[in-house]
């Protein structure tokens, strides 16, 4: 087990390095089929029960859940700065913690963006034997998310800076047909902040999900 722990964390700080050397277009607008990234079958993920998988989104029902977050990073990249985050991250899990505790590794690591600003939050879902009681850090805080409703549009392949940016907005441009854009607008705004999350490592080819871009909102 310690040894898949380790090739996982591995595997996410070299697919964090090669998602910033690698471009590609915007993934088509296909119809979602509700895909669950492969790496929640192996490692603890945050649950939800999905609401509806449309033509290039899904609507997913977030569980409240625990996290815990970097302060915001200045960076000019995102993905410089999650990797900047994860490696924190990755400390704290091995024991980096007031309370020295060990946890096991889950997946995706999230940034946070606002378009607009240079700054980014990189989160890790806490395991849910670490829910109730989370180890402290000085420089990492919990953050607690109530239920939540997640727009999502899954991107296969790997993915730079602007093509993080471009697969947000055709995530908001898919839901304009939909019931989903005047909730999200009302909540969050036109250009509403996403988030990038990442799942898998560079070294799978097929059937890949590295990441997801996410924008949570209220209804």
């Amino acid at each position: 087990m310690e040894t898949g722990l380790n090739i996982l964390k591995l595997s996410l700080c070299v697919s964090l390095v090669v998602v910033g050397s690698y471009a590609q277009a915007p993934a088509p607008w296909n119809p979602s089929n509700g895909f669950r990234p492969g790496t929640c079958d192996h490692y603890e993920c945050p649950t939800y029960k999905l609401v509806e998988a449309g033509y290039g989104f899904e609507i997913r029902m977030y569980d409240a859940a625990l996290w815990i977050s970097t302060s915001p990073i200045p960076s000019l990249s995102m993905t410089q700065a999650t990797k900047t985050g994860f490696r924190r991250l990755n400390r704290y899990i091995e024991g980096d913690n007031k309370s020295n505790v060990k946890m096991n590794m889950t997946a995706p690591v999230i940034a946070q963006a606002t378009p607009g600003r240079s700054v980014y939050t990189v989160s890790l879902y806490l395991p849910k034997k670490n829910q109730q009681n989370p180890p402290q850090a000085d420089d990492l805080h919990v953050r607690s998310t109530k239920p939540t409703y997640v727009a999502v549009r899954q991107i296969g392949g790997y993915v730079s800076n602007n093509v993080a940016k471009d697969e947000a907005a055709a995530l908001m441009e898919s839901l304009r047909d939909s019931n989903w854009i005047l909730p999200i607008e009302k909540s969050k705004g036109k250009l509403p902040a996403y988030f990038l999350a990442v799942y898998n490592p560079p070294s799978h080819t097929t059937a890949r999900v590295i990441n997801e871009i996410m924008v949570p909102f209220n209804m």
